[in-house]
């Protein structure tokens, strides 16, 4: 063999040696392939192929959603759904197998809305897992007694499923814990003030829950709390003074859908890094706190259906971008400058807020973004379409009960309108065909005319008009 032949020989026999063994060295552990396999075959129903390739005899650690990160064990395990893909999710129940995953850290099973069953007692046999994600789902049942003997947790989310009793007190003894997640359940009882021994929490949800009565003070417990989550439950009395603790850090503050009654806090007017206040749906009232000037990094602010009255303090905001103070007791007479001026907003929401102005003469600084306008209840005279057909990615418009007075044909229709309400007021001109693409529509009490183009709607969207005719009204004369 000449030196030419040898070397080439050489070099592809080292080339080929290496790349076997990098191949057997990749291959994933037998007993991670095996329990993999059992998930897989505890699953009833795949529409999307989320497990097509998790196939026998081929490298577990190459799958879809699993990661090897030490000496080729997996390590992690994230499934997840895509919510807007009506076949994206998987059927059936999670195997014990997994068990078997003795080096699994992570475990994600994220948006698959139909995993049923209790909640996953392998966890208990899990070694080393810090990570529990299992949301949006539909486990059941209630929680373990023994769930705080999952001390190496760092997060735990069972968001979205079926859950069922109360928080089991040894949840205090998660204290290596910094999300918290248990939001979208059945649970019930008080404020599970156990939770108080996780000081590390950056993160606490137990929204949609059925929670009740006061909260207890205990919020001091968190001085790293960004965000707090305790909407749509049934908490009552005042928002507790202890709250004021967390406003060094503190970006998210949900307490909407609650029964929350008296004044709102002079203290959330020091919370500088909050970017998130939803206050709505309580029964808070009184003025809102001067305070709030100081809230110059706000982005988010819902104060809607409460008890509230005037003044409303002028914030210094450098940009909001959704506002909603509907159904209060204010009287603004106008849409607040710092609203008009801002040039990131996309959702704004001031029915019932007693304005009284033209809306030709509102001159929004940027109307590109807006997705959301809620004026209903007001008294605003004058057209919208200078301002409506200066949009463009518009999905909603509410105005309802006041005074506006155009003709509905030269309103601009754009593509992503979704709700229009413009009844009762004084809109005349005829229905054009393009309003008939809307998903929601209410051109009821107005002065329109003539025949109404082929729709889907029922007759109560165009009812109390001077003279349309045609389906679902009256058929129009010859």
């Amino acid at each position: 063999m000449s030196k030419l032949h040898l070397t080439l020989f050489l070099f592809i026999t080292t080339i080929l040696t290496h790349h076997c063994v990098k191949d057997a060295s990749a291959a994933c552990h037998v007993d991670d392939e095996s329990a993999l396999l059992s998930f897989k075959s505890g699953i009833t129903a795949d529409p999307s192929g989320i497990l097509s390739s998790w196939k026998k005899g081929t490298d577990c650690c190459s799958w879809p959603g699993i990661n090897c990160r030490i000496n080729n064990r997996v390590t992690e395990l994230s499934l997840v759904g895509q919510p807007d893909q009506p076949k994206s999710f998987l059927s059936g129940t999670i195997s014990p197998s997994l068990a078997k995953l003795r080096f699994l850290s992570g475990l994600y099973l994220q948006d698959l809305r139909n995993l049923t069953g209790p909640f996953p007692g392998l966890l208990f046999q899990l070694p080393n897992i810090d990570f529990v994600y299992i949301e949006n789902n539909r486990l059941s049942g209630r929680v373990p007694e023994n769930i705080g003997d999952l001390a190496r947790l760092g997060a735990l989310s069972l968001y979205g499923n079926r859950f069922t009793g109360t928080i089991p007190s040894s949840i205090s003894k998660l204290t290596q814990l910094t999300q918290l997640k248990l939001g979208g359940n059945l649970f019930t009882g008080s404020f599970p003030t156990v939770i108080r021994n996780l000081k590390n929490l950056t993160l606490l949800y137990l929204d949609r829950n059925q929670f009740s009565g006061p909260l207890p003070e205990i919020f001091g417990s968190f001085p790293e709390l960004r965000f707090l989550n305790l909407s749509h439950n049934k908490f009552s009395g005042k928002i507790p003074n202890s709250i004021s603790t967390l406003y060094p850090k503190l970006t998210f503050l949900e307490l909407n859908h609650n029964l929350f009654t008296g004044k709102i806090p002079d203290f959330l007017g020091k919370f500088k890094a909050l970017d998130t206040l939803f206050l709505s749906h309580n029964k808070l009232s009184g003025t809102v706190p001067k305070t709030f000037v100081n809230l110059t990094k706000i982005f988010n602010l819902d104060l809607s259906h409460n008890n509230l009255t005037d003044p409303f303090p002028e914030l210094k905001v450098k940009g909001i971008e959704s506002l909603d103070l509907s159904y209060n007791n204010f009287h603004l007479k106008t849409i607040p400058k710092w609203v008009t001026t801002s040039p990131i907003i996309y959702s704004l929401k001031l029915a019932k807020c007693g304005i009284k102005m033209k809306l030709d003469d509102w001159k929004p600084s940027q109307t590109h973004f807006y997705d959301f306008i809620d004026l209903s209840e007001n008294e605003i005279s004058g057209s919208p379409i200078g301002l409506l057909n200066r949009t463009e990615l518009l999905v909603g418009f509410w105005a309802s009960g006041n005074k506006l007075k155009f003709d509905l044909e030269k309103l601009k229709i754009v593509k992503t309108l979704k709700y229009l309400d413009l009844s009762k007021n004084l809109i005349f001109g005829k229905v054009p065909k393009a309003v008939t693409g809307v998903g929601k529509l209410n051109l009821s009490h107005n002065h329109l005319c003539g025949a109404i183009p082929a729709n889907k709607f029922p007759a109560s969207v165009f009812l109390g008009n001077d003279c349309l005719c045609g389906a679902p009204l009256s058929p129009c004369k010859a």
